[in-house]
């Protein structure tokens, strides 16, 4: 597919360059030249529009039919399936639109193309068609505005009395690497300032040691989650605007420096189950497949084939080693978090143990 698109950008720069070339070069006048498009020209012109509308609906398709294997499938937070549904719904408004508008726009180009003699005729005005363009697009983005918020206020409204299990994680973004803190017993994070941030490694968060409530929090490297649990992220940057993106759990919020901004989701689907899903299998299948043929073509690649995980990407062009920033996510059962949670250290701890 790379080799394609570098095809692609040099042919279209090698006609951008010939175009340009016949901008510049001084034509030796003659009788029959004129700067006004004639019947000829509308002619060639009117068939390329007509050409290049068969060309983006057959390559519109095509991509439907080649690509749509790499789509996210099932959605793994219990908002996902709303979030789903307002797409799949966007989507089947749009393309019909999509479709028509252009039919029209590369017909009616064609058809109506110019000819000696022939005049356009013109409308100073339709209050009837002005109403109708501009009535229907606001009922159907009203619709799907209203949609949108009432999916958001389902997601985001809660309250930490009612549900007495959820779990506060902060996730603090970097260039170019996540860190996650989660609130201990009191499901309060400590206190934490960038000025206190210490570039030896021992309070990498900058944590406010003097904030009673930063005892209990646990720093880690992996993000657990249990199924069936809401958890409520805190989202922090420290130096520039980073996105923390959870495509499997279609979520996703801004980290911006100098605030923190907030999401929340249940994730449905233990890590152990999405491997099982036939989607995620055929396209690890894929993966594998194509990791397999680069191996023997002498690329060096892990010798492992991949492996299933959640990811939290970065969503964000944050520099450099942008592509690479990522952390693992496993959505474990109640009972495995639990367990894993006992292993973890104290923030208290690690910090006390580096300081001495």
């Amino acid at each position: 597919m790379t080799v394609f698109l570098y095809i692609v950008v040099a042919l279209l720069i090698a006609i951008s360059l010939w175009q340009l070339g016949k901008v510049v070069k001084i034509y030796k006048a003659s009788k029959t030249d004129t700067d006004v498009a004639n019947d000829a020209d509308n002619k060639t012109q009117g068939g390329l529009m007509l050409a290049f509308l068969v060309f983006m609906f057959a390559f519109t398709f095509y991509g439907f039919y080649a690509w749509s294997e790499v789509m996210l499938g099932t959605p793994a937070s219990a908002h996902g399936p709303n979030y789903d549904l307002l797409m799949n719904i966007s989507w089947a408004i749009i393309f019909p639109v999509f479709f028509m508008v252009q039919f029209l726009l590369h017909y009616f180009a064609f058809k109506y193309q110019g000819k000696e003699g022939n005049k356009a005729l013109y409308y100073s005005d339709n209050m009837k068609l002005e109403m109708i363009w501009t009535i229907i697009p606001v009922i159907v983005l009203t619709g799907l505005i209203l949609f949108g918020l009432f999916s958001w206020n389902d997601i985001m409204s809660f309250d930490f009395e009612d549900e007495e299990d959820v779990i506060v994680v902060e996730l603090y973004a970097q260039q170019f690497n996540w860190t996650a803190r989660y609130a201990g017993a009191d499901k309060t994070l400590g206190d934490a300032n960038v000025r206190l941030i210490d570039y030896d490694a021992v309070n990498v968060l900058g944590l406010d040691t003097s904030d009673k409530n930063y005892a209990d929090d646990v720093i880690t490297k992996e993000l657990h989650l249990p199924a069936g649990t809401r958890v409520h992220f805190k989202i922090r940057s420290q130096d520039v605007l980073h996105s923390a993106y959870m495509p499997h759990f279609r979520a996703q919020m801004n980290c911006v420096p100098g605030m923190v901004t907030e999401f929340s989701f249940i994730p449905t689907v233990t890590t152990v189950d999405m491997r099982k899903d036939e989607k995620i299998i055929a396209k690890i299948a894929k993966i594998n497949a194509l990791r397999a043929e680069r191996r023997k073509a002498g690329e060096d690649l892990e010798e492992e084939d991949y492996v299933f995980d959640y990811l939290l990407l970065c969503n964000k062009i944050c520099g450099k080693s942008h592509y690479n920033m990522q952390m693992k996510i496993v959505i474990d059962t109640p009972e495995d978090y639990a367990s894993w949670m006992k292993t973890q250290q104290k923030a208290k701890d690690i910090i006390t143990v580096a300081g001495n």
